[in-house]
């Protein structure tokens, strides 16, 4: 177990729980300190899928299958295995899948195939995913594979300029990507139009949920056909998510790789501190150890947040913030010096957070608890993935028993 250090000069006693032990929960949550603690169950133990394709096996054209070839893919993951032929045949699917397991692809090498196959020069196509982020990144992914191939994407979310967007939408593409609240602001002001959608992804259905997204969500989906193909693909099958699959979708497939909820190939720890200012001596002796090479770091609130990411710069420690206050420029920049190792730490918030995929991240620290039980699995996933292990510390404020 790594430990940390008293930063005002007393004994080298651990401010890690000890296994086994009682524990104070934090004052600032409702969520006990011992489910905070887990000593990870090794990777190389769960069962290896084994895919029944290789992506040279799917009915796709001659360009995508070279695409493919180059970006260097040759066996799909599991749930690309299980659902891009059922997707390319034109049946609706229900992906129970977390992020980071090849899910993007899953849904988009079909759209293209038929994309491409409706020679159409309108909007066919409409993709909601829950935060700008996700719906950046999924407009990345349908750029690389359908490279070449003459088919357009316009990428519609709040913060950014909606004159350029609506400028983008006239121009008639054949994919919107975007957030449920500006693609409903662009239906009514009688911008986009849905008349003919012939393909409707919900991705992260469960997050756009919690995030208050279900009336925007059934208002989007009353403009399109009904005679149309549908891919909802969520972490869980909350009771909106059933509702909304229920109502939206015909005869589904229904594909679960969703791994142990519990994270528990993740080695997760709390640390104990006397009050924030400890916090802050703890977490700049902690991202200072070369073990912690690429850090995630979740506060509360967006003020929070980006004076933490401050106080940590002045440290001398690379830190970048994501929070609703930063302009869509600004996510993306900090987003990218993030993923390409130009800075060690994000900090963020939970909204800021969810959908973000990046590789190779070694630590999550919870340096505020979050509210409930379910954003703390959601956070933690950010790290131990794709058969990588992973290391999550959350802050407890209070004396250690």
């Amino acid at each position: 177990m790594q430990k940390t250090y008293n930063s005002r000069g007393g004994n080298n006693r651990s401010h890690f729980a000890p296994r086994g032990g009682r524990n104070n929960s934090s004052r600032s949550s409702t969520i006990h300190a011992s489910r905070y603690i887990n000593k990870a169950i090794a990777v190389e133990d769960e069962e290896v899928y084994v895919p029944k394709n290789t992506f040279a096996d799917f009915a796709l054209n001659s360009r995508t299958k070279a695409t493919i070839e180059h970006m260097g893919f040759v066996s799909p993951s599991p749930i690309q295995d299980q659902t891009i032929p059922a997707g390319l045949q034109g049946r609706d699917i229900i992906g129970l899948a977390n992020t980071g397991t090849g899910k993007t692809a899953a849904f988009l090498l079909p759209i293209i195939e038929k994309t491409i196959d409706d020679h159409a020069s309108v909007v066919t196509t409409l993709i909601l995913a829950p935060t700008r982020e996700l719906a950046q990144q999924i407009d990345e992914e349908f750029r690389r594979f359908s490279a070449g191939q003459k088919l357009f994407s316009t990428l519609v979310v709040g913060g950014a300029n909606i004159g350029r967007q609506i400028s983008q939408i006239k121009r008639g593409p054949h994919l919107i990507i975007g957030t449920p609240g500006r693609v409903k602001d662009l239906i009514d002001r009688k911008v986009l139009r849905l008349q003919n959608v012939t393909t409707f992804v919900l991705d992260e259905a469960d997050r756009m949920c919690d995030m208050g997204f279900v009336k925007d969500i059934r208002s989007i989906e009353s403009e399109m056909p009904k005679d149309r193909q549908t891919f909802c693909f969520s972490a869980t099958m909350t009771a909106d998510v059933k509702t909304i699959v229920e109502q939206f979708m015909r005869d589904p497939l229904t594909v679960s790789v969703v791994k142990n909820q519990t994270n528990d190939h993740i080695e997760q720890d709390v640390i104990y501190a006397r009050d924030k200012m400890h916090k802050i001596e703890l977490l700049t002796e902690l991202l200072q150890r070369p073990e912690f090479e690429k850090v995630i770091v979740f506060g509360e609130t967006k003020f929070g947040v980006q004076r933490l990411a401050d106080n940590l710069e002045k440290s001398n420690l690379s830190a970048v913030a994501i929070h609703g206050n930063k302009s869509q420029s600004q996510r993306e920049r900090a987003l990218k010096s993030f993923k390409t190792d130009h800075v060690k730490v994000l900090v963020a918030t939970d909204v800021a957070a969810r959908g973000i995929d990046v590789q190779n991240v070694s630590h999550v620290i919870n340096f505020d608890p979050p509210k409930q039980y379910d954003d703390y699995v959601h956070r933690i996933g950010r790290t131990g993935r794709a058969g990588k292990s992973g290391k999550a510390l959350t802050f407890v404020i209070g004396q250690e028993r």
